[in-house]
């Protein structure tokens, strides 16, 4: 190496930095306009649909009963259907009792060797009896199904807000995906057998998984309805009957067997033809997990669903039914988890090499940052760092205002340390693809698995 080469290394540092100062404004007023300009619009009549929840368990005696209650409640226009996943618990035993009492409620029960097949196979029997038991000649375009986990809290009056004209009020529209927020998000004490430290940790997680979910991800879901790309999630889903029997007569069932069979269905959607859209006017809660291991364990889950999607690149490309921008932006989405296997062995490269260099020719290297070359390094820290960290005040404003500014600064900065967990799922997804591993990982709830318990069920 001679002198000039730190001098080198850091200019082009100073260089990519200016490229993001440039690039980054761009990206952030396009992702952030559309969520903060968002405002609340009139909802609609859930009385004008049918409306039939899928619930898909395996063993949840732990929140079942109560989840039942709540949904009975908050949609009391809805029929519940609980499919039972061959439960080694009483979960069957207590949708089977309230079913006996409540004929909203009912039961899909399935054992093994046609049980646990993935969640998806779950909810294709569902639509199975559904579609069995609907009356002859039932205008199945205004049957909605809604998707929800075993833990789901939808907000009272959430299928009007899903009714409503710019929803399922267009005849083009074939699913709608609500927002997803934690609902142990205030909890002062979630990890019951650990200290000070270890439950700040923990709620720190959980804040970081709220924030997630509604600030990037719906601020993502917005701009997505301008590429008409918006995602399916698995909780708070909603699809017309109509729209799944296409994707019945064209595919032999409506969901297939990925891990993240939620995605998949949005992406068969729009291959189909359908739009789906973001409805953020109301919202349905769900468990933050607050331990690493099981945290982790979802995680991978999720990154080895989007690389079981990604081969589905080629069928985007073909498509005439999505537009160019939707390509790219979906093409992006699918390559994300490659990209961070390739990025953890690349982003530290250039850093390790900025660092040999200055250990030897230092006072090279220091004539260069004295002579400005900092602000480059400046410059380039603000923009890989400021993209992540805009998030905590950003969400503060739009979904915590009585929080302290400083707190969601601190939120900020915390979060481009949650999103290293992504780099570390994603070889942990290959390493399950490697071996063969590619049954569904059951991640245990907060009320079974206190810290330190048991991680997952596999498939």
């Amino acid at each position: 190496m001679t002198s000039s080469e730190p001098s080198g290394l850091l200019g082009l540092l100073a260089d990519f930095s200016l490229i993001l100062s440039v690039f980054f404004p761009l990206y952030l007023i396009g992702l952030v306009l559309p969520l903060l300009l968002r405002r609340k619009r009139r909802q609609g009549k859930a009385g004008d649909y049918r409306w039939h929840l899928f619930v898909p368990c395996r063993d949840e005696e732990a929140v079942i009963g109560d989840t039942l209650a709540y949904l009975r409640a908050s949609c009391p226009e809805a029929h519940i259907w609980v499919i039972d996943d061959d439960s080694e618990d009483r979960t069957g035993d207590i949708v089977r009792r309230a079913a006996t009492r409540d004929p909203g409620v009912h039961l899909v029960q399935r054992r093994r060797p046609n049980a646990r097949l993935g969640k998806g196979e779950a909810l294709n029997a569902a639509y199975d009896m559904l579609s069995a038991t609907l009356p002859p000649g039932t205008d199945r375009h205004r049957v909605i199904v809604g998707v929800f986990d075993a833990d789901g809290r939808p907000a009272p009056g959430c299928l009007d807000h899903v009714a409503a004209r710019r929803f399922f009020g267009r005849s083009e529209i074939g699913g709608v995906q609500i927002e997803v927020r934690m609902m142990n998000r205030e909890d002062p004490r979630p990890a019951r057998d650990k200290g000070a430290l270890g439950n700040f940790y923990s709620r720190l997680l959980i804040r970081m998984q709220d924030l997630e979910f509604r600030a990037p991800v719906a601020a993502l879901q917005h701009a997505r309805k301008t590429s008409r790309t918006v995602c399916l999630g698995g909780n708070g889903q909603f699809v017309r009957m109509s729209a799944l029997d296409d994707l019945d007569s064209e595919r032999g069932r409506p969901w297939t067997g990925r891990l993240l069979e939620d995605f998949e269905l949005g992406i068969h959607l729009m291959l189909a033809g359908w739009i789906n859209s973001f409805c953020a006017d109301t919202y349905v809660e769900q468990e933050a997990l607050f331990d690493t291991k099981r945290f982790l364990t979802q995680r991978t889950r999720w990154a080895q669903g989007v690389m079981q999607c990604f081969g589905y690149i080629p069928a985007i490309w073909r498509s005439n039914r999505i537009p160019n921008i939707g390509f790219l932006e979906l093409s992006f989405f699918l390559s994300q988890p490659w990209l961070q296997l390739i990025g953890a062995l690349l982003y530290p490269i250039p850093m390790i090499a900025l660092a040999v260099s200055y250990a030897r020719h230092p006072e090279a290297a220091a004539a260069y940052l004295a002579d400005g070359g900092w602000r480059g390094i400046v410059l380039y820290v603000a923009m890989a760092l400021g993209q992540f960290v805009i998030w905590g005040p950003l969400y503060r404003r739009k979904c915590e205002p009585d929080a302290g500014f400083w707190r969601s600064l601190g939120w900020g900065l915390a979060y481009p340390f949650y999103l290293l967990f992504l780099y570390v799922v994603s070889w942990r997804a290959v390493g399950r693809m490697i071996s063969g591993r590619n049954g569904w990982a059951k991640t245990r709830r907060n009320a079974e698995a206190p810290t330190g318990g048991p991680v997952a069920k596999e498939a």
